[in-house]
Protein backbone atom coordinates (compact mmCIF):
# COMPACT_ATOMS: atom_id res chain seq x y z
CA UNK A 1 0.00 0.00 0.00
CA UNK A 2 2.94 2.24 0.68
CA UNK A 3 4.41 1.50 -2.45
CA UNK A 4 1.41 2.58 -4.37
CA UNK A 5 1.30 5.26 -2.23
CA UNK A 6 4.11 6.69 -3.01
CA UNK A 7 3.65 6.19 -7.15
CA UNK A 8 0.32 7.59 -6.82
CA UNK A 9 2.09 10.89 -5.60
CA UNK A 10 4.90 10.64 -8.02
CA UNK A 11 2.85 11.08 -11.15
CA UNK A 12 0.79 13.96 -9.57
CA UNK A 13 3.95 15.47 -9.09
CA UNK A 14 4.58 15.43 -12.47
CA UNK A 15 1.29 16.23 -13.40
CA UNK A 16 1.88 19.87 -11.36
CA UNK A 17 5.48 19.62 -13.64
CA UNK A 18 3.63 19.34 -16.98
CA UNK A 19 1.53 22.78 -15.57
CA UNK A 20 4.30 24.71 -14.44
CA UNK A 21 5.97 24.17 -17.55
CA UNK A 22 2.98 25.19 -20.03
CA UNK A 23 2.77 27.93 -17.31
CA UNK A 24 6.19 29.31 -17.82
CA UNK A 25 6.65 28.66 -21.65
CA UNK A 26 5.10 32.36 -22.81
CA UNK A 27 6.83 34.33 -21.24
CA UNK A 28 9.70 34.36 -23.14
CA UNK A 29 7.78 33.66 -26.13
CA UNK A 30 5.56 36.90 -25.90
CA UNK A 31 8.11 39.55 -28.21
CA UNK A 32 8.61 37.06 -30.80
CA UNK A 33 5.00 36.37 -31.24
CA UNK A 34 4.80 40.05 -31.21
CA UNK A 35 7.07 40.22 -34.12
CA UNK A 36 5.82 36.97 -35.94
CA UNK A 37 1.81 38.09 -36.52
CA UNK A 38 2.54 41.81 -36.12
CA UNK A 39 0.30 41.94 -33.09
CA UNK A 40 0.21 44.75 -30.08
CA UNK A 41 0.29 44.03 -26.57
CA UNK A 42 -3.53 44.14 -26.20
CA UNK A 43 -3.97 41.51 -29.38
CA UNK A 44 -1.55 39.50 -28.04
CA UNK A 45 -2.79 39.23 -24.66
CA UNK A 46 -5.78 37.43 -25.89
CA UNK A 47 -3.70 34.13 -25.46
CA UNK A 48 -4.40 35.12 -21.91
CA UNK A 49 -8.62 35.48 -22.02
CA UNK A 50 -9.26 32.55 -24.36
CA UNK A 51 -6.91 30.11 -21.90
CA UNK A 52 -9.02 31.56 -19.00
CA UNK A 53 -12.04 30.31 -21.09
CA UNK A 54 -10.51 26.94 -20.72
CA UNK A 55 -10.16 26.75 -17.29
CA UNK A 56 -13.25 28.24 -16.57
CA UNK A 57 -14.83 25.57 -17.72
CA UNK A 58 -12.61 22.90 -16.11
CA UNK A 59 -13.16 24.77 -13.10
CA UNK A 60 -17.20 24.63 -13.80
CA UNK A 61 -17.18 21.06 -15.06
CA UNK A 62 -14.37 19.25 -12.60
CA UNK A 63 -16.73 18.00 -9.87
CA UNK A 64 -19.33 16.65 -12.35
CA UNK A 65 -17.05 15.06 -14.39
CA UNK A 66 -14.94 13.24 -12.24
CA UNK A 67 -17.88 12.24 -10.19
CA UNK A 68 -19.76 11.09 -13.39
CA UNK A 69 -16.71 9.98 -15.52
CA UNK A 70 -14.11 9.05 -12.43
CA UNK A 71 -10.96 10.70 -11.18
CA UNK A 72 -8.95 8.35 -13.20
CA UNK A 73 -10.82 8.64 -16.59
CA UNK A 74 -11.02 12.50 -16.54
CA UNK A 75 -7.43 13.08 -15.81
CA UNK A 76 -6.48 10.93 -19.52
CA UNK A 77 -8.76 13.06 -20.77
CA UNK A 78 -7.20 15.70 -19.94
CA UNK A 79 -4.45 15.08 -20.86
CA UNK A 80 -5.43 14.60 -24.44
CA UNK A 81 -7.07 17.89 -24.47
CA UNK A 82 -4.07 19.52 -24.12
CA UNK A 83 -2.56 17.38 -26.38
CA UNK A 84 -4.76 19.05 -29.01
CA UNK A 85 -4.06 22.21 -28.51
CA UNK A 86 -0.09 21.98 -27.92
CA UNK A 87 -0.63 20.17 -31.50
CA UNK A 88 -2.26 23.44 -32.81
CA UNK A 89 -0.11 25.87 -31.47
CA UNK A 90 3.31 23.92 -32.61
CA UNK A 91 2.22 24.22 -36.46
CA UNK A 92 2.48 27.72 -35.89
CA UNK A 93 -1.07 28.61 -37.03
CA UNK A 94 -2.75 32.13 -38.22
CA UNK A 95 -3.33 34.11 -34.98
CA UNK A 96 -6.86 33.02 -34.63
CA UNK A 97 -6.04 29.50 -34.43
CA UNK A 98 -3.18 29.50 -32.35
CA UNK A 99 -5.20 31.23 -30.11
CA UNK A 100 -7.81 29.18 -30.00
CA UNK A 101 -5.56 26.22 -29.00
CA UNK A 102 -5.25 28.14 -25.48
CA UNK A 103 -8.92 27.13 -24.87
CA UNK A 104 -7.84 23.40 -24.77
CA UNK A 105 -4.81 24.02 -22.99
CA UNK A 106 -6.68 25.76 -20.80
CA UNK A 107 -9.15 23.31 -20.27
CA UNK A 108 -6.61 20.45 -20.06
CA UNK A 109 -4.08 22.55 -17.16
CA UNK A 110 -7.20 23.39 -15.19
CA UNK A 111 -8.26 19.18 -14.41
CA UNK A 112 -4.42 18.62 -13.57
CA UNK A 113 -4.07 21.28 -11.70
CA UNK A 114 -7.47 20.89 -9.39
CA UNK A 115 -6.79 16.94 -9.78
CA UNK A 116 -3.58 16.59 -8.02
CA UNK A 117 -4.32 19.24 -5.22
CA UNK A 118 -7.46 17.93 -4.45
CA UNK A 119 -6.10 14.29 -3.85
CA UNK A 120 -3.31 15.13 -2.00
CA UNK A 121 -5.36 17.18 0.11
CA UNK A 122 -7.16 14.64 0.88
CA UNK A 123 -4.54 12.77 1.63
CA UNK A 124 -4.35 11.83 5.76
CA UNK A 125 -0.51 11.60 6.54
CA UNK A 126 2.01 14.16 5.71
CA UNK A 127 -0.30 16.57 3.52
CA UNK A 128 1.85 19.95 4.09
CA UNK A 129 5.06 18.51 3.24
CA UNK A 130 3.74 16.65 0.55
CA UNK A 131 2.00 19.78 -1.10
CA UNK A 132 4.94 21.76 -0.57
CA UNK A 133 7.03 19.44 -2.72
CA UNK A 134 4.74 18.98 -5.04
CA UNK A 135 4.66 22.36 -5.88
CA UNK A 136 7.87 22.46 -5.21
CA UNK A 137 8.09 20.39 -8.67
CA UNK A 138 5.29 23.20 -10.72
CA UNK A 139 8.16 26.04 -9.70
CA UNK A 140 10.61 23.32 -11.58
CA UNK A 141 8.52 22.80 -14.63
CA UNK A 142 8.11 26.89 -15.13
CA UNK A 143 11.68 26.98 -14.29
CA UNK A 144 12.82 25.12 -16.47
CA UNK A 145 10.68 25.85 -19.25
CA UNK A 146 12.07 29.44 -20.02
CA UNK A 147 15.43 28.02 -20.84
CA UNK A 148 13.66 26.39 -23.51
CA UNK A 149 11.69 28.74 -25.41
CA UNK A 150 14.14 31.68 -24.94
CA UNK A 151 16.26 29.69 -27.05
CA UNK A 152 12.95 28.54 -29.59
CA UNK A 153 12.12 32.10 -29.28
CA UNK A 154 15.25 32.78 -31.55
CA UNK A 155 14.77 30.32 -34.12
CA UNK A 156 12.59 30.47 -37.58
CA UNK A 157 10.90 27.25 -36.05
CA UNK A 158 10.02 29.22 -32.65
CA UNK A 159 6.80 26.79 -32.50
CA UNK A 160 8.54 23.57 -32.40
CA UNK A 161 9.11 24.41 -28.47
CA UNK A 162 5.25 22.64 -28.50
CA UNK A 163 6.60 19.35 -29.17
CA UNK A 164 8.06 19.41 -25.99
CA UNK A 165 4.77 19.87 -24.02
CA UNK A 166 3.13 16.66 -26.57
CA UNK A 167 5.36 15.04 -25.28
CA UNK A 168 5.73 15.49 -21.44
CA UNK A 169 1.39 15.91 -21.15
CA UNK A 170 1.82 12.38 -23.06
CA UNK A 171 4.15 11.02 -20.84
CA UNK A 172 1.80 12.66 -18.16
CA UNK A 173 -1.46 10.33 -19.96
CA UNK A 174 0.46 7.37 -19.74
CA UNK A 175 1.42 7.25 -15.92
CA UNK A 176 -1.81 8.29 -14.94
CA UNK A 177 -3.19 5.25 -16.23
CA UNK A 178 -0.82 3.08 -14.47
CA UNK A 179 -0.75 4.90 -11.42
CA UNK A 180 -4.70 5.29 -10.76
CA UNK A 181 -6.10 2.48 -13.21
CA UNK A 182 -9.02 4.59 -14.26
CA UNK A 183 -10.74 4.16 -11.08
CA UNK A 184 -12.38 7.04 -8.86
CA UNK A 185 -10.63 8.68 -6.49
CA UNK A 186 -12.28 6.96 -3.40
CA UNK A 187 -11.17 3.41 -5.07
CA UNK A 188 -7.55 5.27 -5.23
CA UNK A 189 -7.52 6.02 -1.84
CA UNK A 190 -8.73 3.07 -0.90
CA UNK A 191 -6.02 1.10 -2.66
CA UNK A 192 -3.39 2.70 0.17
CA UNK A 193 -4.99 1.87 3.02
CA UNK A 194 -7.12 5.46 3.33
CA UNK A 195 -10.97 5.12 4.02
CA UNK A 196 -13.56 7.17 2.25
CA UNK A 197 -14.72 10.45 4.19
CA UNK A 198 -18.06 10.13 5.93
CA UNK A 199 -20.72 11.76 4.32
CA UNK A 200 -22.25 15.00 5.24
CA UNK A 201 -25.70 15.04 6.81
CA UNK A 202 -26.80 17.00 3.61
CA UNK A 203 -25.49 14.15 1.25
CA UNK A 204 -27.40 11.78 3.18
CA UNK A 205 -30.55 13.99 2.52
CA UNK A 206 -29.78 14.13 -1.04
CA UNK A 207 -28.19 18.08 -1.29
CA UNK A 208 -26.01 18.58 -4.69
CA UNK A 209 -22.17 18.14 -4.19
CA UNK A 210 -22.17 21.65 -6.12
CA UNK A 211 -24.88 23.42 -3.65
CA UNK A 212 -22.85 22.10 -0.60
CA UNK A 213 -19.35 23.13 -1.54
CA UNK A 214 -21.14 27.02 -2.95
CA UNK A 215 -22.53 27.12 -0.06
CA UNK A 216 -19.18 27.11 1.73
CA UNK A 217 -17.73 30.77 2.15
CA UNK A 218 -14.77 29.67 2.64
CA UNK A 219 -14.57 28.39 -0.72
CA UNK A 220 -15.54 31.60 -2.39
CA UNK A 221 -12.79 33.74 -0.28
CA UNK A 222 -9.80 31.17 -0.89
CA UNK A 223 -11.10 31.20 -4.96
CA UNK A 224 -10.55 34.46 -5.06
CA UNK A 225 -7.24 34.64 -3.08
CA UNK A 226 -5.86 31.96 -5.69
CA UNK A 227 -7.42 34.10 -8.13
CA UNK A 228 -4.73 36.74 -7.75
CA UNK A 229 -2.26 35.15 -6.38
CA UNK A 230 -1.79 32.56 -9.60
CA UNK A 231 -2.21 36.03 -11.38
CA UNK A 232 0.62 37.67 -10.10
CA UNK A 233 2.62 34.40 -10.12
CA UNK A 234 1.94 34.24 -13.97
CA UNK A 235 2.15 38.03 -15.07
CA UNK A 236 5.42 38.22 -13.17
CA UNK A 237 6.48 35.39 -15.21
CA UNK A 238 4.76 36.28 -18.73
CA UNK A 239 5.59 39.74 -18.46
CA UNK A 240 8.99 40.30 -16.58
CA UNK A 241 10.36 39.53 -20.02
CA UNK A 242 9.07 42.39 -22.29
CA UNK A 243 9.37 44.80 -19.25
CA UNK A 244 13.33 44.12 -18.91
CA UNK A 245 13.55 44.18 -22.58
CA UNK A 246 11.63 47.52 -22.59
CA UNK A 247 12.48 49.65 -19.07
CA UNK A 248 15.54 48.17 -18.37
CA UNK A 249 17.21 47.98 -21.68
CA UNK A 250 18.02 43.61 -21.16
CA UNK A 251 19.48 41.93 -24.37
CA UNK A 252 18.30 38.32 -25.92
CA UNK A 253 18.55 36.80 -22.64
CA UNK A 254 16.41 38.61 -20.53
CA UNK A 255 13.92 35.19 -21.16
CA UNK A 256 16.56 33.48 -18.08
CA UNK A 257 15.04 36.23 -15.11
CA UNK A 258 11.64 34.21 -15.51
CA UNK A 259 13.64 31.02 -14.99
CA UNK A 260 15.19 32.86 -11.91
CA UNK A 261 11.74 34.00 -10.80
CA UNK A 262 10.38 30.37 -10.87
CA UNK A 263 13.58 29.14 -9.89
CA UNK A 264 12.97 30.91 -6.31
CA UNK A 265 9.56 29.70 -6.61
CA UNK A 266 10.69 26.25 -6.48
CA UNK A 267 13.16 26.53 -3.36
CA UNK A 268 11.06 28.55 -1.44
CA UNK A 269 8.09 25.77 -1.55
CA UNK A 270 10.56 23.95 0.34
CA UNK A 271 12.97 26.03 2.19
CA UNK A 272 10.24 27.84 4.10
CA UNK A 273 8.40 24.68 4.88
CA UNK A 274 10.06 24.64 8.38
CA UNK A 275 9.30 28.65 8.90
CA UNK A 276 5.82 27.68 7.59
CA UNK A 277 4.95 25.70 10.68
CA UNK A 278 7.13 27.85 13.06
CA UNK A 279 4.86 31.02 12.41
CA UNK A 280 1.95 28.85 11.32
CA UNK A 281 0.31 29.14 7.49
CA UNK A 282 -2.46 31.45 8.16
CA UNK A 283 0.23 34.09 9.50
CA UNK A 284 3.41 33.48 7.35
CA UNK A 285 1.62 34.64 4.40
CA UNK A 286 1.01 38.13 5.50
CA UNK A 287 4.84 38.20 5.86
CA UNK A 288 5.17 36.80 2.51
CA UNK A 289 3.11 39.32 0.73
CA UNK A 290 4.80 42.52 2.48
CA UNK A 291 8.21 40.73 1.53
CA UNK A 292 6.89 40.81 -1.76
CA UNK A 293 5.97 44.08 -2.07
CA UNK A 294 9.01 45.48 -0.47
CA UNK A 295 10.74 43.76 -3.30
CA UNK A 296 8.52 44.62 -6.36
CA UNK A 297 9.13 48.94 -5.07
CA UNK A 298 12.81 48.23 -5.42
CA UNK A 299 12.20 46.67 -8.82
CA UNK A 300 9.92 49.59 -10.17
CA UNK A 301 11.82 52.64 -8.59
CA UNK A 302 15.82 51.16 -9.01
CA UNK A 303 16.53 51.48 -12.38
CA UNK A 304 18.86 48.66 -12.81
CA UNK A 305 18.74 45.44 -14.45
CA UNK A 306 20.95 43.36 -12.15
CA UNK A 307 19.01 44.37 -8.46
CA UNK A 308 15.93 44.07 -10.88
CA UNK A 309 16.95 40.38 -11.43
CA UNK A 310 17.72 39.45 -8.22
CA UNK A 311 14.56 41.30 -6.97
CA UNK A 312 12.61 39.18 -9.18
CA UNK A 313 14.20 35.73 -7.90
CA UNK A 314 13.76 36.47 -4.43
CA UNK A 315 9.80 37.66 -4.64
CA UNK A 316 9.81 34.02 -6.21
CA UNK A 317 11.00 32.90 -3.40
CA UNK A 318 8.44 34.29 -0.91
CA UNK A 319 5.59 34.01 -3.47
CA UNK A 320 5.94 30.18 -3.69
CA UNK A 321 5.10 28.90 -0.27
CA UNK A 322 1.64 30.67 -0.76
CA UNK A 323 -0.27 28.12 -3.55
CA UNK A 324 0.44 25.04 -1.18
CA UNK A 325 -0.50 26.58 2.09
CA UNK A 326 -3.83 28.17 0.98
CA UNK A 327 -4.08 24.50 -0.20
CA UNK A 328 -3.88 22.99 3.30
CA UNK A 329 -5.85 25.40 4.73
CA UNK A 330 -8.96 24.61 2.69
CA UNK A 331 -8.02 21.07 3.52
CA UNK A 332 -8.01 22.27 7.45
CA UNK A 333 -10.84 24.54 7.13
CA UNK A 334 -13.55 22.65 4.53
CA UNK A 335 -15.75 19.53 5.80
CA UNK A 336 -13.66 16.56 5.07
CA UNK A 337 -16.51 14.92 2.01
CA UNK A 338 -16.36 18.25 0.31
CA UNK A 339 -12.33 18.68 0.45
CA UNK A 340 -11.89 17.03 -3.24
CA UNK A 341 -14.61 19.27 -4.86
CA UNK A 342 -13.77 22.49 -2.93
CA UNK A 343 -9.76 22.81 -3.38
CA UNK A 344 -10.83 21.28 -7.01
CA UNK A 345 -12.75 24.60 -7.66
CA UNK A 346 -10.34 26.49 -5.58
CA UNK A 347 -7.98 25.45 -7.45
CA UNK A 348 -9.31 25.45 -11.16
CA UNK A 349 -11.22 28.34 -10.66
CA UNK A 350 -7.99 30.38 -9.22
CA UNK A 351 -5.96 29.63 -12.25
CA UNK A 352 -8.09 31.64 -14.15
CA UNK A 353 -6.67 34.42 -12.47
CA UNK A 354 -3.37 33.36 -14.99
CA UNK A 355 -5.32 34.55 -17.52
CA UNK A 356 -6.99 37.61 -16.52
CA UNK A 357 -4.08 39.63 -14.75
CA UNK A 358 -1.62 38.92 -17.88
CA UNK A 359 -4.65 40.47 -20.04
CA UNK A 360 -5.13 43.19 -18.37
CA UNK A 361 -1.32 43.53 -17.94
CA UNK A 362 -1.25 43.62 -21.84
CA UNK A 363 -4.36 45.95 -22.43
CA UNK A 364 -2.79 48.28 -20.13
CA UNK A 365 0.54 48.25 -21.50
CA UNK A 366 -0.92 48.64 -25.03
CA UNK A 367 -2.76 52.03 -23.76
CA UNK A 368 0.00 53.31 -22.12
CA UNK A 369 3.05 51.45 -21.14
CA UNK A 370 4.84 48.27 -20.16
CA UNK A 371 6.39 50.36 -17.34
CA UNK A 372 2.81 50.08 -15.35
CA UNK A 373 3.78 46.10 -14.82
CA UNK A 374 5.42 47.01 -11.19
CA UNK A 375 2.29 49.08 -9.75
CA UNK A 376 -0.39 46.86 -11.07
CA UNK A 377 1.69 44.21 -9.24
CA UNK A 378 1.51 45.80 -5.55
CA UNK A 379 -2.13 46.70 -6.06
CA UNK A 380 -2.80 42.94 -6.55
CA UNK A 381 -0.56 42.11 -3.81
CA UNK A 382 -2.60 44.26 -1.68
CA UNK A 383 -5.82 42.82 -2.75
CA UNK A 384 -4.04 39.61 -1.48
CA UNK A 385 -3.26 40.92 2.18
CA UNK A 386 -7.39 41.83 2.15
CA UNK A 387 -8.56 38.37 1.06
CA UNK A 388 -6.50 37.00 3.32
CA UNK A 389 -7.32 38.63 5.94
CA UNK A 390 -11.45 37.30 5.89
CA UNK A 391 -10.21 34.05 5.09
CA UNK A 392 -11.87 32.04 7.95
CA UNK A 393 -8.97 30.45 9.87
CA UNK A 394 -11.16 27.21 11.40
CA UNK A 395 -13.23 24.59 10.02
CA UNK A 396 -17.35 26.14 9.13
CA UNK A 397 -20.21 23.97 9.59
CA UNK A 398 -22.72 23.79 6.70
CA UNK A 399 -25.12 26.76 6.96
Amino acid sequence: MRRKGWIQFATLCWSIFVAGWNDGTVGPLLPRLQSVYGVSYAVVSLIFIVNCLGFLTGASTYMYLTERFRFGVMLIFASCVGIVGFALQSSAPPFPAFVVAFYFSGFGMSFLDAGSNAFVASLSENTSNKMGVMHALYGVGAMCAPLVSTQFARLHRWSFVYFAHIGLTLLNAILEFLAFRLKSQEDCLQEIGQPPPEKTKESEAGMNKYKQVFRQRAVHLMAFFIFTYVGVEVTIGGWIVTYVINERHGGPNSGYISSGFFGGLTIGRVALLWLNKKVGEWRVIFIYVLICIGLELVVWLVPNLLSGAICISFVGFFLGPIFPIVMNHAGNVLPPALISGGIGWIASFGSAGAAVFPFITGAIASSTSIANLQPLLIAMMGMLLLLWAVVPRTRQALD
